[in-house]
């Protein structure tokens, strides 16, 4: 039951902001409704020929209000490319082979990526650099990262209690665990040394309310809960979690808006179609150990290692992946593991939110109504979109059924690997080429 304020109170700060941004989505909701059919059909289009020429626009050249995130440099490579991956598309060849040097002179000569040539190594900008190199894939690309120094470059960003600093003397916190552990896992380097006590570093962030926070005592947040949650499956040791708890918070996150808030009482935005709605995605494949969870409550964290091995490395599925135990097949073998859940989550009413509220007709997407524009929502918004797409189908690969996608079938973007959120058919190719060189 929604609760207004009464007259004779003054409403708080974050009460008009959303009774304000509530207010802006139903009007748009309002319009749609009253609109013709024909109307309504061209509304609901994915505008990807707006999307490329935007995102074509800043891969080519920025302005100088982009100074600012100089130190961003491979997230606005990899904001752009994997959203045009997404679409389908692709740069060409001479653009392609331009970002590929130009990640290079990021990359550090000790190991790691900066935030732009002779800047100092961070993980964050190592995960952008190294997933923008994926979502290019070819020879050039792939074999143009430093694996040994990228290596070392990790261990000396671990910590001794099991969590990973974002760069030399930086923060230490969940998103440094996820990218640090992502960039192993993907480029075939993840091995028992770098998982030590990652699991405990991670289960003192799940706070009380079940999603997880930055680093311990803080407030749960989207983003760090897909961070926690991914970096635990990658790591073998999602059992660990308190998984009712996790969707419990989860679920709640989807308001009236339709979209997803990153936090408790704080507002929609459509960046968290991702990290919300990827975090259902990883929810699906992991419906035994809710089971176990549910049938014999406070068994988060007390299931045992070798059962989640086994499930993971072979299940009932008959996995072609190997069940040696070795960490750098978990990514391959959750992937091709059967969903056995039904989304958690209103997918449909998700895709209304970031095509009616998110979407900018002009190409582009944002954080909500009011708000501008930019590469990071346009990268986020289009992944949350992809996984409310393929939310119902058995196999990530599969195309999904008509049902499945809100508008009109065109809008079907590429699927996504959701552990790591690059292109699947790219992480695939990534596999092969780490895993044989």
């Amino acid at each position: 039951m929604e609760m207004e304020p009464r007259e004779s109170q003054v409403a708080t700060v974050s009460q008009r902001e959303q009774l304000m941004v509530e207010s802006k989505v139903f009007q748009i909701y309002n319009m749609f409704g009253d609109l013709p059919r024909n109307a309504q059909s061209l509304m609901l289009e994915l505008q990807r020929d707006n999307h490329m020429e935007y995102l074509t626009g800043g891969f080519r050249q920025l302005g100088p209000a982009f100074c600012s995130l100089d130190a961003n440099r491979p997230w606005l490579c990899y904001w752009i490319l994997h959203s045009v991956a997404l679409l389908g598309d692709a740069f060409d060849d001479e653009v392609e082979s331009n970002a590929i040097d130009f990640l290079n002179r990021c990359q550090d000569p000790n190991g790691g990526y900066g935030g732009g040539p002779g800047q100092l190594p961070h993980l964050a900008t190592a995960y952008a650099a190294v997933n923008s190199l994926v979502t290019l894939g070819g020879q050039k690309a792939l074999s143009s990262v430093n694996r040994d120094k990228l290596y070392r470059f990790l261990h000396q960003m671990k910590q001794p209690s099991g969590g990973f600093s974002m760069h030399d003397a930086g923060e230490v916190d969940v998103r440094a665990c996820y990218t640090a552990i992502s960039v192993a896992s993907i480029l075939n380097i993840l091995d028992e040394e770098l998982a030590q006590n990652v699991g405990n570093y991670i289960i003192s962030c799940q706070t009380y309310e079940g999603g997880f926070a930055g680093e311990p005592g803080s407030e749960a947040h989207g983003g760090y809960t897909f961070c926690g949650l991914a970096t635990m499956i990658l790591i073998n040791e999602v059992n660990r979690l308190d998984l009712t708890r996790l969707i419990d918070w989860l679920v709640f996150r989807q308001g009236r808006e339709c979209g997803f808030q990153g936090r408790t009482n704080k507002l929609v935005d459509g960046c968290y179609s991702f990290w919300q709605g990827g975090a259902f995605a990883l929810l699906r494949r992991l419906s035994s150990f809710v089971d176990e969870q549910l049938v014999k409550p406070g068994t988060g964290g007390h299931c045992s290692t070798d059962r989640q091995l086994s499930s993971l490395s072979v299940g009932e599925e008959g996995l072609n992946a190997s069940s040696s135990g070795n960490l750098n097949d978990f990514g391959y073998n959750f992937i091709k593991r059967h969903p056995e859940m039904e989304p958690l989550f209103h997918s449909m009413a998700l895709q209304q939110y970031i095509l009616l509220c998110a979407q900018e007709q002009e190409g582009g997407l944002r954080d909500k109504p009011g708000k501008r524009r930019d590469f990071y929502h346009t990268c986020y918004c289009l992944s949350g979109l992809t996984v409310c797409q393929y939310s119902w189908s058995e196999e990530e690969e599969s195309p999904p059924p008509a049902s499945a996608v809100f508008g009109p079938y065109s809008n079907l973007l590429e699927p996504i690997h959701p552990l790591y959120n690059v292109v699947l058919e790219k992480y695939y190719e990534a596999r092969e080429f780490f895993t044989s060189s």
